[in-house]
């Protein structure tokens, strides 16, 4: 037979159940009182808020009017309206600045779009040259490589030069036939525009004296004006033709040798470029 114990059961201590209870109380109340400071930040912010817009709705209104006025009149340049109030005191503002005057603007935009006309003009001179050069280039491409012609693009214009050589014999100014070529070459590109043509002769530092020539000048002119008649039978019309003799007055190198003599004996046909002043 079993036999029943005689201890008894032990049982829990009831200060320690209320002891939990409490805190377990305690805890619940302080999670459920956490929206207390959250409400209490938000009225702050607000608070702050309704102080910032009270003291803006108190300011100078006037001022500030006047101030974004006269910013937008500054920045579009208007004129200015004097009935409207000045701050004679104070910190500096924006209204201290004075806008250009309505004439002065006026006459701005005038002289802007002026230049910029000007530059568009000479973007299309300078590109009108370029290709003037390069349809000369390519006429006289036998004679280039030969070095008997330079083709140099200036402020001047387009400037050719011809070696004497290519277009007479020595002493001489009649043309001969093997420059016939060259020269009609030339007038088929210069016949297509309208811009004046300079023609220069031009001799080396040899004295010249002969029945025909005197001296280098007159020789260095009828060679300039043997090239002009050849353009003129050509196309090129005569009223755009200038000849000049410069005799050995503007040497390309030094007359030091022969080789410099030689390149110093040339006609120049100089195209010129258009003067945007002449307007």
């Amino acid at each position: 037979m079993m036999k029943m114990s005689n201890k008894a059961p032990i049982k829990k201590p009831l200060h320690h159940v209320s002891l939990s209870k409490r805190l377990n109380k305690s805890q619940d109340e302080a999670h459920t009182d956490r929206w207390v400071i959250s409400y209490a930040d938000f009225i702050t912010l607000l608070f702050s808020f309704f102080v910032v817009m009270y003291s803006v709705s108190n300011a100078n209104v006037e001022g500030q009017y006047k101030a974004f006025a006269d910013s937008i009149r500054f920045a579009l340049m208007l004129p200015s309206f004097p009935n409207w109030p000045v701050e004679t005191s104070g910190p500096p503002s924006i209204s201290s600045i004075r806008p250009m005057p309505q004439t002065s603007y006026k006459n701005k935009v005038l002289a802007d779009k002026r230049t910029a006309e000007l530059g568009e003009q000479q973007r299309k001179i300078e590109d009108h040259m370029h290709k003037l050069a390069s349809d000369l280039a390519e006429v006289l491409d036998s004679v280039i490589k030969q070095d008997n012609v330079r083709i140099n693009l200036t402020k001047r214009g387009v400037v050719v030069d011809i070696s004497a050589s290519t277009l007479f014999d020595s002493g001489e100014a009649t043309l001969h036939a093997g420059s016939l070529n060259v020269l009609r070459a030339v007038a088929a590109v210069l016949s297509k525009e309208d811009m004046p043509v300079e023609i220069e002769g031009h001799t080396d530092d040899i004295p010249i004296s002969t029945a025909k020539f005197p001296s280098n000048w007159e020789l260095s002119s009828v060679r300039a004006s043997s090239v002009a008649r050849l353009l003129m039978d050509n196309g090129v019309p005569e009223n755009r033709l200038s000849v000049i003799g410069l005799a050995s007055n503007l040497p390309l190198l030094p007359n030091i040798n022969a080789e410099n003599r030689a390149r110093n004996r040339r006609v120049t046909i100089t195209i010129a470029s258009p003067n945007l002043d002449r307007d």
